[in-house]
């Protein structure tokens, strides 16, 4: 149903939409709506309406219509669950926003950019703080263009001391050539940087896992690690020694 809207956009309350200015330009100026398209607006926490454009910045509920919310109630989704996270090492470039993107359109829950020893990227102080909201707003727009109704949570930078205290028991592991195949019940993924972890970092005593028998660039790796375990979790990918999908 959301899929056949026009555009989806995130407001306070999708029960009475207020359009941003950037909103409005991008609805009418970039995507160049007409009068009566349909437009998804979201909350950003399960909480969602169909309204139609009226050309004139603002949006109304979709009634008279038909199938789920046609009615132009809000309607509510309940998280996909567990709830599956990323963690990796920013690299040169705009390859860290095209891992969010990617992160956010498989459907990962939680984004950390991670500091470790050989980071070639650091992210500190105000130019941290700068580079972690434009990473909000590639996942905003992101979740928006694929029809996310629930927001990732893009984390502040973490130190790779700091990893396990993002899961629990087993739950944190760190992906690495020689590591096992990866399962479910691991539901933090942990990417280094370009170089490879450090010889401390491998003798912290995470778990690994990989993914295949080649040498992955590290934005690749972030993107496939969401892809496996995003995967994994809707049964799409059938876990080693179950049922076939």
């Amino acid at each position: 149903m959301r899929a056949a809207a026009s555009s989806q956009v995130f407001v306070g309350d999708p029960g009475q939409p207020l359009l941003t200015d950037e909103d409005v330009h991008h609805l009418s100026r970039v995507l160049r709506l007409r009068d009566g398209e349909e437009v998804i607006a979201a909350d950003g926490q399960g909480h969602w309406a169909r309204t139609v454009w009226r050309g004139s910045a603002a949006l109304e509920p979709a009634t008279p219509g038909t199938g789920i919310g046609g009615d132009g109630a809000v309607q509510e989704e309940a998280r996909t669950e567990p709830a599956l996270t990323v963690a990796f090492a920013p690299v040169k470039g705009e390859r860290p926003e095209w891992v969010v993107q990617k992160l956010t359109e498989l459907g990962i829950d939680r984004i950390v950019p991670l500091r470790s020893e050989r980071s070639i990227v650091r992210w500190d102080g105000a130019r941290g703080e700068a580079s972690v909201e434009k990473l909000r707003r590639v996942a905003r727009e992101a979740a928006a263009q694929c029809r996310r109704v629930w927001l990732p949570e893009v984390c502040d930078t973490v130190d790779f001391a700091d990893l396990r205290a993002l899961g629990g028991p087993g739950e944190v592991v760190l992906a690495q050539l020689s590591g096992d195949r990866p399962t479910l019940a691991q539901r933090v993924v942990a990417v280094g940087p370009e170089g490879g972890c450090s010889t401390d970092e491998l003798a912290s005593g995470l778990p690994t896992v990989g993914f295949g028998l080649s040498v992955l660039r590290a934005e690749t790796a972030a993107v496939t690690a969401g892809a496996l375990l995003a995967s994994l979790r809707t049964g799409t990918v059938a876990a080693a020694g179950g049922p076939a999908a």
